[in-house]
């Protein structure tokens, strides 16, 4: 339960002050805001709640934990779990708070649901967008189970893969909004309907095969830090 609750915190804070950056303050801070609003959440939380349960707060790396034989698929099921409701409750918290402004409409301005294709943001196809969320989620995981691996510095392991979710947000944001994480992209969907739900399975999909990847990856022993 421990673990589950602070999976559950985790994910809350980086979907309401990512997607919250995006929904509230997107104008004025712009894309680079939002990639560190993103980027400095997911600090936060690793520094707070890694010693807990290693801050996953995203399924796309517990799986890839699973894949690198580094945590069992029964743990793994409880911290999804944890981590769609935390993004889910997150996402309905932020639609109550930006419901608060005369002129927002879930409709006309969303809570940060990711998508692609016509109407959204850069209008890439979904080739594209699918590219990019297993390459990028791929490289995201690589960086955390290295960085959190035996014999790596585990003081600034929060700070490699917080910086990490910034670049891919830096480079990714037109392009699919930025997933790389499952339950982070399932919240806004829920409550923004439409389009984000019929696009939603790109981002569990895609996601899911780059943090399987990268987890393999580290299994065979390739990406192996305790050989290094």
């Amino acid at each position: 339960m421990k673990e589950a609750l602070a999976e559950f915190i985790g994910t809350f804070t980086l979907v309401l002050f990512g997607c919250g950056a995006a929904v509230i303050a997107g104008a004025d801070i712009g894309l680079t805001g939002i990639s560190f609003a993103f980027g400095l959440a997911l600090i936060g939380m690793a520094y707070g709640i890694g010693p807990v349960s290693g801050c996953h707060i995203n399924p796309a790396v517990s799986l890839g934990a699973v894949a690198a034989g580094r945590m069992p698929i029964s743990q793994a099921v409880r911290y999804i779990i944890a981590q769609v409701a935390g993004a889910s409750v997150a996402a309905l918290v932020l639609m109550v708070i930006a419901s608060g402004k005369a002129d927002y409409s879930v409709a006309e301005n969303g809570l940060g649901q990711n998508g692609w294709g016509a109407g959204y943001l850069g209008e890439y196809a979904m080739g594209a967008a699918f590219m990019f969320e297993v390459v990028a989620t791929f490289l995201f995981v690589v960086v955390i189970l290295g960085a959190t691996g035996e014999g790596a510095s585990s003081q600034f392991a929060g700070l490699a893969i917080g910086l990490s979710l910034v670049v891919i947000h830096l480079v990714g944001i037109n392009v699919t909004g930025v997933s790389v994480n499952p339950a982070r992209s399932i919240g806004p969907a829920l409550f923004a309907g439409g389009t984000a739900l019929a696009q939603l399975w790109l981002f569990i999909v895609a996601p899911i095969i780059g943090g399987v990847a990268a987890g393999v990856l580290f299994k065979t022993g390739l990406l192996d830090t305790k050989a290094a």
